[in-house]
């Protein structure tokens, strides 16, 4: 089984989830190999990456395509999700966004940091966020095209969702993905980083190889 992590927005594939899955999976299931791209681009080329990332290490008869799973964080979640229906591949999802073509607004109301002069003479604004990450109104629009209205392979979609998120509304995610008929473990308290991901590693692990 190969499980390759989906880190957030101001992250890097050195998240502190990511390092956790890696720790517990080379203790506790050592046949598990962890993958950490590091995903500081544009969301097209992330959601590129990804699907040639599944579709490469799933492409031999020893390894089917729901051996390989995507787990994401945050933007991360929202990323694994299309994916998942795009591939087919499972999914596991950590306080997933759902619609970063809303969320990701707030940026465009921040100082203007940079402009970039581009090929056709224009110039590309550029935002950035607190972790040094860089939006652009064509990245918005992207996901303004790119929005999640369904999941098609919900049987390999299971959600990890706290209701003490303070960055997404825990109820829009919740909601949507029980209306496509994902499981959603909706759990009291918790914050948005999920600072108590260790802990949950044993059951998320126990879903992931139910599904061999």
């Amino acid at each position: 089984m190969r499980i390759i992590y989906v880190h957030g927005l101001d992250s890097t594939a050195n998240s502190i989830k990511g390092q956790l899955l890696e720790q517990y999976c080379q203790t506790y299931h050592p046949d598990v190999e962890v993958i950490r791209p590091d995903l500081n681009q544009s969301p097209d080329k992330v959601f590129s990456k990804l699907c040639n990332l599944v579709q490469s290490v799933s492409s031999t008869p020893s390894q089917p395509l729901n051996s390989t799973i995507v787990m994401g964080s945050s933007l991360g979640g929202y990323f694994a999700s299309l994916v998942s229906n795009e591939t087919g591949c499972p999914a596991v999802l950590l306080n997933p966004s759902t619609k970063p073509h809303v969320s990701l607004q707030r940026f465009v109301n921040d100082t203007v940091i940079d402009s970039i002069a581009c090929d056709d003479g224009n110039d590309t604004v550029v935002y950035r966020t607190t972790g040094g990450w860089e939006i652009t109104l064509g990245d918005l629009d992207w996901f303004g095209s790119h929005k999640l209205t369904q999941i098609l392979h919900p049987k390999q979609v299971f959600a990890v969702i706290k209701e003490g998120d303070e960055l997404l509304d825990p109820r829009i995610a919740t909601e949507f993905y029980r209306l496509q008929g994902v499981e959603v473990a909706l759990q009291s308290g918790g914050d948005h980083r999920m600072t108590d991901f260790e802990s949950q590693l044993p059951m998320i692990m126990d879903y992931l190889t139910s599904l061999r």
